[in-house]
């Protein structure tokens, strides 16, 4: 497939993607601002930077110093965002380029070939691989790129030539469809050649995502580490995916020896996915459609347990004002999920949300547990695999959680 056939929103000009002049607009830090800037944070907020008088559009590259002539980098700024600069480089006046980009691009998939053999990760994590506001996920040779603040739009046609020479896929799918680019003032909208599904190989499983109309990405690349953990621990079990999607820890558990796999959702387009991917790898599970809470709560009325349940919902607190509603969702999830687990059993609860802590996430699965009258020993704590590397200055950005429990 030709690669330069997606429609993206600009015309692709590879000759003069470099051609950016480095001479930015200053941006100042006002005094005694900054601190977690100054040690390292890569961003500065709209309170701690005096707004410039002239008008500058958002996703303008800037340089950034501090009342004090202090060099604080090279970023992206947007008046309409709380998080104001975005940096991008520590030197003042880089320019951000086809060039600049394609650095860190080929300094991102020289860490994944280093980790995983075949062509299926998350290729870029935004300000973990030094790129905010751009999430990549590799399916062999298509890609799928996600953008979610204005910066980074503005830098679409030196991003795809970067791209090309990085990586030079057959497809490239862009998911500019994020409910986070309303907070940049950004439109939302889908660009791909044609149908959004492929295969995607994982664990010795063969699975289908829809990259054009799925979930994020289409996949979920960061619980690939917690479905081999749950699949070394399935042979000869009975496994309950709650939350299954495309049917991920369900597939893994099969593939594994389970002597039962079943997984819950409530999309069917999911489920139908999961089903050829069952059929596709000659396994046999059972996939049921159906609100999650209510067919826990119908397990465990007809007193049906299994012996591996996992539970990975969408994210319940998707924003601060939300974390007590969604908190006492999670704890009504872990009681339910813990009273359909046998005796002896184990239980995955997960948490995609970043705006619950992790000591309240716990606390709350902790409390549904025990709201069974079950104990419970707490085995093992795991976020996102390599491929989802984290700024060091920003641990807030690591939303994934998993707990595993070993229940009596």
């Amino acid at each position: 497939m030709d690669s330069t056939s997606v429609a993206w929103p600009f015309v692709l000009n590879h000759a003069s993607a470099g051609a950016m002049s480095s001479n930015h607009p200053v941006i100042r830090v006002k005094p005694r601002e900054g601190r977690r800037a100054r040690a390292g944070t890569p961003w500065l907020f709209s309170n701690e930077i005096e707004m410039p008088a002239k008008t500058l559009a958002p996703g303008m590259i800037v340089s950034v110093l501090g009342d004090d002539g202090r060099v604080f980098g090279t970023g992206y700024f947007n008046p309409k965002s709380l998080i104001a600069v975005r940096l991008l480089a520590a030197s003042a006046d880089v320019a951000i380029d086809a060039e600049f980009l394609g650095v860190k691009l080929k300094q991102a998939l020289s860490l994944r070939e280093a980790v995983y053999r075949a062509p299926f990760y998350r290729l870029v994590n935004a300000e973990g691989d030094g790129l905010p506001g751009l999430t990549v996920d590799r399916f062999a040779d298509t890609v799928v790129v996600q953008i979610t603040t204005a910066g980074m739009e503005a830098l679409l046609e030196p991003l795809r030539a970067a791209l090309d020479d990085a990586l030079a896929p057959a497809q490239v799918v862009l998911r500019a469809d994020s409910p986070a680019r309303a907070l940049e003032g950004l439109d939302s909208y889908v660009r791909a050649d044609d149908g959004g599904r492929i295969a995607v190989e994982e664990n010795g499983v063969r699975y289908f995502a829809d990259t054009a109309s799925g979930q994020k990405t289409g996949w979920y690349y960061d619980q690939r580490d917690n479905r081999a953990f749950v699949a070394s621990l399935s042979r000869g079990k009975s496994v309950l995916d709650a939350y299954c999607y495309t049917g991920g820890f369900a597939l893994a558990a099969a593939r594994a020896g389970a002597k039962e796999a079943a997984g819950l959702d409530s999309s069917a387009p999911a489920l139908a996915l999961a089903e050829e991917a069952a059929a596709a790898n000659g396994l046999s599970c059972k996939f049921v459609k159906a609100d999650v809470f209510e067919e826990l709560e119908r397990l465990w009325a007809s007193r049906e347990q299994f012996d591996v349940v996992v539970a990975d919902p969408p994210p319940f607190v998707k924003a601060k004002k939300d974390l007590e509603v969604g908190a006492k969702a999670y704890r009504k999830l872990a009681r339910l999920a813990a009273s359909v687990a046998a005796p002896g059993g184990l239980l995955l609860l997960a948490s995609c949300s970043h705006n619950i802590p992790p000591e309240r996430f716990a606390l709350e699965c902790a409390a549904g547990i025990a709201r069974t009258g079950r104990t419970a020993k707490l085995i093992r704590q795991a976020g996102a695999g390599p491929d989802h590397p984290l700024h060091p200055m920003l641990p807030e950005s690591a939303y994934l959680k998993a707990l595993a429990y070993a229940l009596d």
